[in-house]
């Protein structure tokens, strides 16, 4: 045995976060050949799990959970659940865990992103449910962890009226499932449409109809002021019956344990990683939602809370630990959201573009839209049209022209519509 060989035996690899990015981090490395030990830290005690089913399937009671199918002890990775990491010192190659200090030759920060809350709320779980006066409060949920799936499935296997806090992809989400549980749902949104940072008014104009036609209602400009017994208080005076309230108001990298380590953080407190998913402190990666990119093909860093970047990120990290020749991680971003009865896809970064094309009636069942820059395809949103998405995808990536005409004709295929 060569001694490059016994080294690369004896190097350690830790991965900080047991969610998508940090598992396929694990997964990836034996994949590439580390033959090195592999050690697994997740803050919560369940085993591995992804996180998409538990606005659908877990939610709803279809499954019991969504654990992770990896035989994490046949790969011979090293799994520590209900450990919290709390520091980093990296002149000691070392990190600080609630169980004590734990060496490392490669670091991996994969510790995602956690919800944002109502001010007041404790992240822990629901609030405290028993007012001094007049009877009790709404418990106010979050759903990120499978914990938070269960507590809200007893709210749905009640029927409660359900409050929710945020027209984004995952208040949407929820209010989908309630609905099919039989919940009366109201949702409220402090700016004037759903996914108000997320995509542009006219694209969501047709979205903010899906509430009223699966019978939620939908309160714009409503900001919510307090939650009482009750009901919660919007900023304008309006009381909205509540039995429960679930807050999906966006999310925020987890990364304020790395406040005094010497890693670097931008936007929204993400780990700045370089081109390969390394950070500002050698031989420590980030990857997944809690870091940041920089983006060749957008032009700009960004910062992606979605499945896929969790997916494809630790590839390029593993690649670039066991040596392998490593090209610069720019991917196309994908997501999907199932909503209202439909099928949501968006792939691609529309910022930046300056052409919009709309292929079918939004008032129909399946539509999508093209943004165009300078004639190249950018980012494309299908609602029940996969076949554009996937074409739209592949055209993306290889920086295609469009011809506007024929792109804007529903009936023509997007892969004939290149210029």
């Amino acid at each position: 045995m060569s001694e490059k060989q016994t080294h690369s035996e004896q190097r350690h690899v830790v991965v900080v976060g047991a969610g998508m990015a940090g598992v396929q981090t694990a997964v990836a490395l034996r994949e590439q050949g580390f033959p090195g030990r592999i050690t697994l830290i997740g803050a919560e005690p369940h085993r591995p799990y992804d996180r998409p089913p538990l606005s659908k399937a877990v939610l709803l009671g279809k499954a019991e959970g969504s654990a992770f199918e990896v035989d994490f002890e046949g790969l011979g990775v090293d799994l520590r659940l209900g450990e919290t990491v709390t520091d980093v010192r990296a002149r000691e190659h070392e990190i600080d865990t609630t169980s004590g200090p734990v060496p490392y030759d490669a670091l991996v920060i994969a510790s995602g992103a956690e919800p944002i809350t109502l001010p007041g709320m404790d992240r822990g779980g629901p609030r405290d449910a028993r007012s001094g006066e007049g009877g009790q409060l709404p418990d106010v949920h979050l759903l990120r962890t499978l914990d938070d799936a269960g507590r809200l499935r007893a709210v749905l296997s009640a029927q409660l009226r359900v409050v929710v806090v945020g027209a984004g992809w995952i208040g949407a989400e929820f209010a989908t499932a309630a609905r099919e549980a039989g919940c009366a749902v109201t949702v409220v949104e402090a700016a004037e449409r759903p996914l108000a940072g997320a995509l542009p008014a006219e694209v969501t104009e047709p979205m903010a109809g899906w509430y009223a036609e699966s019978g939620a209602e939908l309160l714009t400009h409503a900001r919510v002021a307090a939650v009482e017994p009750g009901a919660v208080v919007l900023a304008d005076g309006r009381r909205v019956p509540a039995d429960a309230v679930v807050v999906g108001i966006g999310a925020r990298p987890t990364t304020d344990w790395l406040a005094n380590t010497g890693i670097e953080r931008g936007a929204e407190g993400a780990v700045t990683a370089d081109d390969r998913l390394r950070t500002s402190l050698p031989d420590v990666y980030a990857v997944g939602d809690c870091a940041s990119f920089p983006s060749g093909r957008y032009g700009e860093r960004l910062l992606i809370h979605h499945w896929d970047n969790a997916l494809q990120g630790p590839r390029t990290v593993a690649a670039d630990i066991v040596g392998e020749a490593v090209r610069p991680y720019d991917p196309v971003p994908y997501f999907w959201s199932e909503q209202f009865g439909r099928f949501v896809q968006y792939v691609g970064h529309h910022r930046g573009a300056d052409r919009l094309l709309w292929r079918g009636d939004p008032a129909g069942a399946a539509w999508s839209v093209c943004w165009l820059r300078e004639g190249r395809l950018v980012a494309l949103l299908a609602v029940g049209r996969p076949r554009d998405l996937a074409q739209g995808r592949k055209l993306i990536e290889a920086g295609a022209t469009l011809d506007p005409v024929r792109a804007a004709d529903p009936s023509v295929p997007l892969k004939a519509a290149v210029g």
